[in-house]
């Protein structure tokens, strides 16, 4: 006898299924992505300071004495950080005995080239005051930590001298406006280092302070995601490093797609399958300096030539000759988030060809490493005839080569500093250093698609496969990463 169900509890039965199906699919599971939105931190209440702070201000420091009364463990985290100390924790390093440090306050760049001697100037975007009291005397004092550059409204706030509060600003206005990190606070050092507007980075500039979803999909449009949700910040600590001031990095320290985008990420296997060689920021990233211009080259042999139109993008008197560009492809290599290289001073200059600043480390073999984007800025900077190795002049300030353009007066000052010998002759010789590239960040839709790296129509893609270390493009024999 066959059991017959009512024709109500059959379309019950159905009813409930549509409803609970769809439900469990939806659920977590090992193969459907977390909603990235999960990962990004909650953000502390905004406290307003405007009728808590008191006070008439007469310096920075007074400032930061009142902030100290209620934040008492403030200035001492800040201290501990690279923020402060502008140097990395000591590295043994293949090329040189003992152990060495790394960093701005330290070490040399092919921008502005160092910051020793030239701490008038390069301290404006120093969380710190008081620099004209020299390096020991600032970094030992907590009172000259400067809590408005990072949560003042920067409306209300800038910095001048030696890092010191800029001639006229109202430090009370200024103090009673602070509130958490934005990227305006951020971007006045970062969109700007190295002198101006997109300067260094290329990925970082002042089209991020307000940008849209198509300049940035994180920062613009709906998510409006500020630096610190990336960068996440646990008593002043900040997550996130860049390999310009290191030569090895924590991956603990590093910021990763993967705090919020986990799981199975692509729903097209071909696209997941290239996880494993492939950073995320290459398809993600297609252009650096989409919007405003970025510096890829400086010639500091071409300075001091009262003759020449002054024009920020091509020439200055103080800096010499330059080229800008805009949108442009990256430059792409093997990297497993280090340096194989980082200059360090003294370091002799490569005769046979440029001298590396910095090299990130990685190779076809590299198991950590996948393909990366980079901004590569090339430069011709001084350096000794008779030590072969990179000179830091003193640029600025009283007799620096920005006031006397004399370029062994500004050598001969340095060394005290540097601890650098100058033997007196002096030439210039090219440099090249990589940044890596990791916002502007596109939509899904304007990532990169298989043609641009895989070309169908016989040219050329925009990865040099040859150079990377296939023996071709990959899609046309099915070739893989090396193990």
């Amino acid at each position: 006898m066959k059991m017959r169900f009512p024709a109500w509890l059959i379309g019950l039965i159905v009813i409930a299924l549509l409803i609970v199906l769809p439900t469990l699919y939806f659920l977590p599971s090992a193969e459907q992505p977390q909603l990235p939105a999960a990962g990004i931190p909650a953000r502390a209440e905004h406290v307003d300071h405007a009728d808590i702070v008191k006070g008439d201000f007469k310096s920075g420091q007074e400032v930061t004495r009142a902030c100290l009364g209620c934040h008492e463990d403030a200035a001492a985290e800040l201290m501990r950080t690279s923020h402060w100390t502008w140097e990395s924790k000591p590295y043994n390093v293949p090329w040189r005995e003992g152990a060495v440090t790394i960093g701005k306050i330290n070490q040399i760049n092919n921008f502005c080239i160092g910051t020793q001697g030239n701490e008038n100037k390069c301290m404006s975007c120093h969380a710190g005051y008081g620099w004209e009291a020299g390096r020991a005397a600032q970094q030992a004092n907590p009172e000259n930590v400067d809590c408005l550059a990072c949560h003042a409204d920067p409306g209300t706030y800038g910095k001048g001298l030696f890092g010191n509060p800029a001639e006229g600003v109202d430090l009370l206005a200024a103090a009673r406006s602070v509130r958490a990190t934005t990227r305006e606070n951020c971007g006045k050092c970062h969109f700007d280092g190295g002198g101006g507007n997109g300067v260094k980075h290329g990925d970082l500039d002042e089209s991020m302070y307000f940008p849209n979803q198509s300049l940035d999909v994180h920062m613009g449009g709906k998510h409006n995601l500020q630096c610190s949700d990336c960068h996440v910040t646990r008593a002043h600590q900040i997550l996130g490093r860049i390999i310009a001031n290191n030569y090895t990095i924590d991956p603990a320290e590093q910021v990763s797609c993967i705090q919020c985008h986990v799981g199975k990420v692509h729903k097209d296997e071909r696209i997941g399958t290239h996880l494993a060689a492939v950073a995320c920021q290459t398809c993600h990233i297609p252009a650096i300096a989409r919007e405003e211009p970025t510096k890829v080259s400086w010639d500091w042999s071409k300075a001091a030539d009262a003759s020449r139109a002054e024009d920020h993008y091509s020439y200055l008197k103080i800096k010499g000759e330059f080229t800008y560009e805009s949108n442009f492809a990256p430059s792409y290599l093997w990297f497993n988030g280090n340096n194989e290289y980082r200059y360090l001073l003294g370091d002799k200059i490569n005769p046979d060809g440029p001298t590396y600043i910095n090299k990130p480390a990685g190779s076809i073999t590299d198991a950590r490493a996948k393909i990366f984007p980079f901004k590569l800025h090339k430069a011709r900077q001084p350096y000794d005839k008779v030590h072969q190795y990179l000179l830091q002049p003193v640029t600025s300030g009283k007799d620096g080569f920005w006031t006397n353009f004399d370029w062994n007066q500004a050598f001969e000052l340095a060394v005290p500093m540097t601890g650098l010998a100058y033997s007196g002759e002096y030439d210039f010789t090219e440099t090249h250093m990589y940044w890596a590239t990791t916002h502007m960040v596109q939509p899904a839709r304007d990532a990169l698609q298989c043609e641009a790296c895989h070309s169908a129509t016989g040219k050329p893609g925009r990865l040099d496969w040859e150079a990377l270390g296939y023996p071709g493009d990959p899609i046309e024999w099915g070739g893989r990463k090396m193990p």
